[in-house]
């Protein structure tokens, strides 16, 4: 049994990453840390897990890595950036699921998180871990950057796309929704009930921190530079994400040859689903499951794709996605304590 631990234990994502590792054949939950309930044991503080783990919660500590051989961050974005060169002295492999360590630029991180990147020489040692595009390199990491939530939707949704001259990769709009848990379990105004309920509101317009994670790896795949507008919305549901993204054609292409295309793309992936023509995703229909389901449609009219992108933003979108890296870095079939179907109704 591999030995992992999970530092940041008592968030949804934490909660999230002992769920699916509880059922795992080959893990073994070593260690859990939390600075807020140390000292508790975790189902005390999720009853969910009662008769599922039994683990008292222990502060951060810098010899952890030493007593595991995976262990995923799950903490606030800047914790992680002083932590993480003490855990690379390890044999340890890391899985990092925020997002100090996901840009290459560090001039392009202390941009857009208002930090100076205290460790930029590590920038360029992560690998991404969005295992659709880079599975090679994660095979062989000993550090992954999990990617955000909303990138994971929208970069899935465009790859397929971007080696082709069928679009204006100048064109690209997504209108993005999440569920409040997005935001995380830290209690907040603009998260508490009376506050979303029965509305749905925009943030962070032309400024959220994932679009230059989006633009580096869709530049990537373009091999040259790829900007868009991204316009995220919080709406009153707690978990789920759809992204609608919209992108001029240029050429005349119908919903049954994008349909052929993407499903050729993607016909080796587990958890990307493309949908039939005259289907779209719904962030019901991948609830809380590891499933990214896409769905696509050519507005004719103004020679225009829209493709709609649905996942869960705990699971495809942070913690479903990490054990699927950690499955594919300790060369275990990747599907492994993921497949279950979403949720519903």
């Amino acid at each position: 049994m591999v030995k992992i631990g999970i530092a940041g234990a008592s968030g949804y994502t934490g909660l999230e990453l002992i769920r699916l590792l509880s059922g795992h054949p080959d893990i073994e939950i070593a260690v859990l840390t939390s600075e807020s309930f140390q000292g508790q044991n975790i189902a005390e503080v999720f009853p969910s897990l009662n008769g599922i783990v039994d683990l008292e919660l222990q502060p951060l500590y810098d010899s952890i890595a030493q007593d595991c051989s995976v262990l995923f961050l799950a903490l606030p974005h800047t914790t992680a950036m002083d932590k993480l060169p003490v855990y690379l002295q390890s044999d340890c492999k890391i899985i990092d699921l925020s997002a100090d360590y996901r840009l290459k630029d560090p001039e392009a991180y202390s941009d857009w998180y208002a930090v100076t990147h205290s460790h930029p020489e590590l920038l360029k040692q992560a690998v991404y871990g969005l295992p659709e595009l880079h599975r090679s390199a994660i095979q062989t990491a000993k550090f992954i950057a999990n990617p955000g939530c909303y990138p994971t939707s929208v970069i899935l949704a465009l790859a397929p796309l971007l080696k082709t001259d069928w679009v204006d990769l100048g064109s690209i709009i997504s209108d993005s929704k999440s569920g409040v848990s997005g935001a995380g379990r830290k209690p907040s105004l603009t998260t508490s009930y009376t506050e979303v309920n029965e509305g749905i509101s925009p943030y962070g317009l032309a400024s959220h921190r994932h679009t230059p994670e989006m633009e580096q790896e869709l530049s990537n795949l373009a091999g040259k530079p790829v900007r868009l507008t991204f316009s995220p919305h919080l709406v009153p549901m707690t978990r789920g994400m759809l992204s609608t993204i919209y992108i001029n054609l240029n050429h005349t292409l119908s919903d049954e040859i994008l349909f052929a295309h993407y499903r050729d793309f993607y016909k080796d992936e587990s958890f990307v689903r493309v949908l039939s023509p005259g289907k779209f995703a719904s962030s019901r229909h991948v609830l809380s499951s590891n499933f990214c389901d896409i769905g696509l449609k050519v507005d004719s009219r103004n020679n225009r794709l829209i493709i709609t992108s649905a996942l869960d933003n705990l699971i495809k979108g942070a913690s479903g996605q990490a054990i699927q890296n950690m499955n594919i870095m300790l060369g275990l079939d990747e599907k492994t304590g993921l497949m279950a179907p979403a949720i519903f109704p």
